[in-house]
């Protein structure tokens, strides 16, 4: 038994889930998502509206994998519908600092040039302050690709601790050269 997959996954009221074959796709508030879920080897219900369970037809080896990976794919696209997800990263350095320029994001990160970042379509970035950035969006697996390929330019160096890091990422320091 999956312990993840036997969870039944709760749906807020303004969220609309609905079965098409073998997709299904989800409505709230903050975006769409379609997901596709392979009917054969998996039972899915949808309880009035309130509440989706997914169990597989029977259950061997490659079912027990995928059933609690396709639950936690629902739930995470149910919660993105409804709340959305949110990454906050910070820029640490001197004369760090971002801003943003129509649909892309300039940062100055100590290089001899500007980085121009394209912010892609369905997540919304904001710069707070000017080393503080909020990534946002429905989609979990989006918001965390994208914040991972902010990190990537710059990531923290083990010395002075400069760099990209996210909100509350302890970075493990080293000592310097001794004489």
């Amino acid at each position: 038994m999956s312990k993840i997959g036997k969870i039944n996954i709760p749906i807020p009221d303004k969220v609309k889930v609905l079965l098409s074959g073998n997709i299904v796709n989800i409505e709230g508030p903050l975006g769409k998502k379609s997901l596709n879920i392979d009917l054969d080897v998996f039972d899915l219900k949808i309880d009035e509206g309130k509440e989706v369970s997914i169990k597989p037809k029977k259950i061997d080896q490659n079912s027990k994998r995928l059933w609690g990976m396709n639950r936690s794919l629902l739930n995470n696209a149910i919660i993105g519908a409804s709340k959305g997800y949110e990454k906050t990263l910070e820029l640490v350095g001197v004369g760090f600092r971002a801003a943003l320029k129509g649909k892309q994001l300039n940062m100055q990160l100590g290089f001899s040039h500007d980085i121009n970042f394209d912010i892609p379509e369905g997540i919304k970035i904001a710069v707070e302050k000017q080393t503080i950035l909020k990534i946002s969006g429905p989609d979990k697996q989006l918001v965390g690709m994208v914040a991972s390929q902010i990190k990537s330019i710059r990531p923290p160096e083990p010395y002075k601790g400069k760099g990209i890091k996210e909100q509350g990422q302890y970075i493990l320091r080293k000592e310097g050269k001794k004489k």
